[in-house]
C-alpha cells in the first residue's frame, strides 16, 4: 500500500496490483535508436521493439529512504510515474533503481532485482496535463558530495496519455496500476554508482516540486 499527499491536503492510499516500467521511451525514437546501439556495444541485449513495457513485481513499488544492494554496480534513473486510483490518475516522481551487472543478461531481470522508489507526494494528472512537457526532471547522486547527473523535461519522454492509451489497448488499465516513464539521458563523466540518489519532479508554473531521496546500502558478503 502506497500513500500520497496531494496539494489540497488530501491523502490517497493505493494498493499496488500491477507495476510496469517503460523502456526506450524517449519522444525521439531516433535518439532511442542511438541509445540502443550504445547499449548493444556494452553487451546489453537490444529490445525487439521500442518503446516497451516491462512488468515488474508489484511489491517493488516502494516509498522508502533505503535501497539494499548486493554489489556496487546498481544505480537509479530519474522518471515520473502515473498511479491509477479508483477515481483518477496521479502523477509523482520516481527513481527506477537497476542492477547494471544483471542488465547485460536482460533488462527485465535487472529491473526485477531492485525497487522502484516513488515520492510521497503526487499531483492530479488532470491538473498538470496541459503543461506536462514543461515539467522538469532532475537527479543528483552523492559520492562524497551531491552532483547533478540528469536534467531535462518530461517533454523528452512519451507523455502519460500515450501510456494510458497503451494500458487501455492492452486491457491493463485498472486501479492499483503504477507505470514508470523511462528515463532521460545521464550526464557523461558523473559516477552513477553512488551511495545515494535524489530525484525531483518540478512544475515551473507553480514552483512546486516532488522529490524522492534514498541511500544505497550494500549487503554483507554471503555467510558460508
Amino acid at each position: 500500500m502506497l500513500h500520497f499527499s496531494l496539494p489540497d491536503g488530501q491523502r490517497v492510499g493505493v494498493d499496488v496490483r500491477q507495476l510496469l516500467n517503460a523502456g526506450f521511451a524517449g519522444r525521439s525514437q531516433d535518439n532511442v535508436a542511438e541509445h540502443v546501439a550504445e547499449l548493444v556495444a556494452m553487451g546489453i541485449p537490444a529490445p525487439t521493439k521500442t518503446p516497451c513495457l516491462y512488468p515488474i513485481a508489484p511489491f517493488l513499488a516502494v516509498q522508502s529512504g533505503e535501497v539494499y544492494a548486493q554489489h556496487g554496480r546498481t544505480s537509479g534513473e530519474a522518471e515520473w510515474a502515473i498511479v491509477i486510483t479508483r477515481d483518477e490518475v496521479l502523477l509523482t516522481v520516481a527513481c527506477d533503481h537497476t542492477d547494471r551487472d544483471l542488465e547485460v543478461h536482460g533488462v527485465a531481470w535487472s529491473k526485477q532485482a531492485a525497487p522502484d522508489m516513488l515520492g510521497r507526494q503526487a499531483w492530479r494528472l488532470s491538473d498538470v496535463a496541459d503543461r506536462i512537457d514543461d515539467l522538469t526532471l532532475t537527479a543528483w547522486v552523492r559520492n562524497g558530495e551531491w552532483t547533478e547527473i540528469q536534467s531535462g523535461t518530461c517533454g523528452e519522454l512519451l507523455p502519460p496519455e500515450y501510456w494510458i492509451d497503451v494500458l487501455h489497448a492492452q486491457k491493463l488499465y485498472a486501479p492499483g496500476t503504477v507505470l514508470l516513464s523511462g528515463t532521460i539521458p545521464m550526464k557523461k563523466g558523473v559516477d552513477q554508482f553512488a551511495d545515494a540518489w535524489r530525484v525531483e519532479l518540478g512544475d515551473p508554473l507553480t514552483g512546486r516540486t516532488i522529490s524522492t531521496e534514498y541511500h544505497v546500502r550494500l549487503l554483507p558478503d554471503p555467510i558460508a
